[in-house]
């Protein structure tokens, strides 16, 4: 595909778009070297846990796209619109977790847009502007932006901002959520969210130390998935731990021997190559 004409603007030719209510759409980046065509399909055959969802609303298709790659990258879904009209339309088909919010859009401006999302659904917003005049900042945020942020920005930054927006508002696991999902079963094994308590198929306690648990977590909620070591880190450590930190490697070759039948031969947690690693059993509730 050559380019699709989007309002106006000539969409790159390796970003495709599909069309939902009043040009509401989503951007697929199809990037074989990040590893993305497989977690799509892993996708359609899995349903992801806990997985937060953002609105990305900007007029800028590069920003879209850039945002768009970036965040599913980090274990988010994503849904993106251009304008105002294209937000609403976005929003009462899936409502989203949280929306990125660009300022200055064409039509109904994003200070408009922040104060009546927050009046109609109170859904947690993080303004972008290319301006940054104090006087715009207190605005947006009397508003009802729970953040704002000024344009250019690194997008770690603005995953860092995102994520604590989702700690004030409850989004992140707490000790609420915990409640509602206190035991997590898999292959015979069950994990006691609030007690911290890991029992084998026979009944015996095994201690976790707390990146262990951390590590065993992130993978009973995203089961079925491929998960690259920066989504690891990401999603087990956080903020600032380097990219090519080891340790998440350790960590798994630990949970591995705790785990599995035959930890040279894992049958649990598998390696895929150039991929990450993927957490293969079918995980339940009690």
């Amino acid at each position: 595909m050559e380019g699709v004409q989007n309002a106006g603007q000539v969409l790159p030719k390796d970003v495709r778009v599909v069309s939902v209510a009043k040009e509401c759409c989503s951007i697929e980046i199809n990037d074989q070297g990040a590893g993305m065509v497989l977690d799509v399909f892993l996708f359609l055959a899995w349903e992801p846990v806990n997985v937060s969802r953002l609105l990305i609303v900007d007029d800028d298709v590069e920003v879209l796209a850039l945002l768009k790659k970036f965040f599913v990258q980090h274990a988010y879904e994503v849904d993106v619109a251009a304008d105002g009209e294209a937000m609403w339309a976005a929003i009462a088909q899936q409502r989203p977790d949280t929306i990125i919010l660009d300022l200055m859009l064409p039509g109904e401006g994003g200070l408009s847009l922040c104060q009546k999302v927050r009046a109609q659904f109170g859904i947690p917003i993080i303004m972008l502007t290319a301006m940054g005049e104090l006087s715009d900042r207190i605005v947006g945020l009397e508003l009802g932006a729970d953040d704002y942020l000024t344009k250019p920005f690194a997008p770690r930054e603005l995953l860092a901002r995102l994520r604590a927006v989702q700690r004030r508002a409850g989004q992140a696991v707490s000790a609420a959520d915990e409640r509602s999902r206190p035991v997590i079963a898999f292959a015979g094994w069950h994990l006691d969210i609030t007690c911290r308590e890991l029992r084998s198929p026979e009944g015996v306690m095994i201690p976790l130390s707390g990146g262990e648990f951390d590590l065993l977590v992130v993978f009973l909620e995203h089961p079925q998935r491929i998960l690259t070591r920066d989504q690891l880190i990401d999603l087990t450590h956080g903020q600032g731990h380097d990219a090519f930190d080891r340790s998440i490697d350790v960590q798994v070759s630990r949970l591995r021997r705790k785990i599995e039948p035959d930890c040279k031969r894992p049958d649990l947690i598998r390696t895929v190559r150039n991929g990450g690693y993927l957490f293969t059993a079918p995980v339940t509730r009690s």
